[in-house]
């Protein structure tokens, strides 16, 4: 009795000594994210100035490499073209904790009136376009490298290792290319040393700042983008008898997919979308058209659904098709697919008081599902993993008004960005002194 006495005693003491180590490394992350909050600003604004599109990322991936030497860390670069990764090696034995920041713009010409606007251009399916940091990854890159300055700054405090990834494409690789958080998995970025948890941040222009939202479970949707090719028989305008009409079978086919959602998801559980965004059939008033293309997005929020929905897209389709005399092909995915990002029940739980300590428990917020996409799903399909939302939007702004993610328009308030990186740093040190 005396034993298991003393043994409870000893165990209670451990667990007052963790948690008195790391209030103190709390006190030392908040004091040096106000340090370095000017120097986060200074990194955003570069990154923003200066934008690259996927698998171009090279002037990027640069200077965050060089960052990373400069701290004193293992830096591997080229890892799915473009990507750099940094290992800290903390001073005691402990979990591997892999953080991750994405590096790429988007094809959108900005309008935002700011000193650091982009006035990068380029070609982009043919057309000209301005080139822009119009989701936040600007914003990502810039709080993980200041994590990654005050994580290298508390290395003997550290119990594990903490590898930083800096991933490219996450908008998605060009046409015919490779790339993203898919490939960085498929070259080994969870091995060498194996990660345990992954930890992934969101900058989102109309949350507002100072506030953090959550959720377990599905989190983000996954997408699967399609293709229908609707093949008739081509005819005069004059003589629509004489053809079997593409563009009339894929009219009916594009209302006949909107009731995929209204009567085949139950959509009490998880929501679902089906969108067609392009069309392509015929050049001229007075010709029926040989073919009719469509062009759509389909997202879910579990495997069941996507099934399901995918399923009844093709056979909608194809029967509609052959209903009257035309072929339907269907093509999902046809060029990329993002599982559902999914935050593990047990490590978001575990990982709750921290994002509460970090903000206050009132600026916390369980957010509905998401309908956008998101591929550090390929991450957390492997390890288990937590993907959060920063507030980014100025305080007192009517989040209805706020310009949207991939938008000419995209704003971000960088008051926000100080907590990203007291969120992320106290992550890695919660988690390592928590897990045996």
């Amino acid at each position: 009795m005396r034993k298991f006495f003393l043994f409870c005693c000893s165990i209670i003491f451990i667990s007052f000594l963790a948690t008195a180590q790391t209030k103190e490394l709390y006190n030392k992350i908040n004091s040096a994210a106000d340090k370095i909050e000017s120097k986060t600003i200074s990194l955003r604004r570069d990154f923003h100035e200066h934008p690259e599109l996927s698998n171009r990322e090279f002037r990027t991936s640069k200077i965050i490499a060089d960052f990373l030497r400069s701290l004193g860390l293992e830096v591997k670069e080229g890892v799915a073209k473009t990507g750099v990764v940094g290992i800290l090696r903390g001073a005691k034995p402990g979990p591997v904790v892999a953080l991750r920041a994405d590096m790429d713009a988007l094809p959108v010409t900005e309008r935002v009136d700011i000193p650091f606007a982009s006035k990068v251009t380029t070609t982009y399916n043919g057309k000209e376009t301005g080139v822009m940091h119009a989701c936040g990854h600007d914003s990502h890159m810039a709080i993980l490298m200041s994590v990654a300055e005050i994580l290298a700054s508390l290395k003997n405090d550290l119990r594990g290792t903490v590898k930083f990834i800096f991933q490219p494409a996450e908008e998605g690789a060009p046409l015919g290319e490779q790339g993203g958080a898919e490939l960085m998995v498929k070259e080994g970025v969870l091995e060498n040393p194996k990660v345990d948890v992954i930890f992934g941040l969101h900058i989102n222009s109309q949350t507002e700042v100072g506030k953090i939202a959550y959720r377990p479970g599905g989190t983000m949707a996954g997408v699967n983008d399609l293709h229908i090719v609707v093949k008739g028989k081509s005819a005069h305008g004059a003589y629509p008898w004489s053809s079997v009409d593409p563009i009339v079978v894929s009219a009916e086919i594009i209302n006949n997919l909107q009731t995929i959602v209204s009567r085949n998801v139950n959509i009490t559980e998880n929501p679902a979308i089906v969108t067609i965004g392009a069309i392509n059939g015929g050049n001229r008033s007075n010709i029926i058209p040989e073919k009719v293309e469509m062009d759509g997005t389909i997202r879910t929020l579990s495997t069941a659904d996507e099934k399901l929905v995918t399923d009844r897209v093709r056979e909608i389709a194809t029967k509609i098709a052959e209903a009257n005399g035309a072929v339907a092909e269907v093509k999902i995915p046809y060029s990329s697919h993002y599982p559902v990002t999914y935050n593990d029940p047990a490590l978001t739980q575990k990982m709750l008081p921290s994002l509460q300590n970090t903000a206050g428990a009132s600026n916390v917020l369980l957010k509905p599902p998401v309908t956008g996409a998101e591929d550090f799903s390929f991450y957390e399909e492997k390890v288990p993993g937590l993907f959060f939302f920063l507030g980014g939007m100025p305080k007192g702004t009517d989040a209805q008004k706020a310009p949207s993610h991939h938008t000419p328009d995209f704003f971000i308030d960088e008051s926000g960005f100080k907590l990203g990186v007291r969120a992320m740093c106290n992550l890695v040190i919660d988690y390592m002194y928590t897990t045996k």
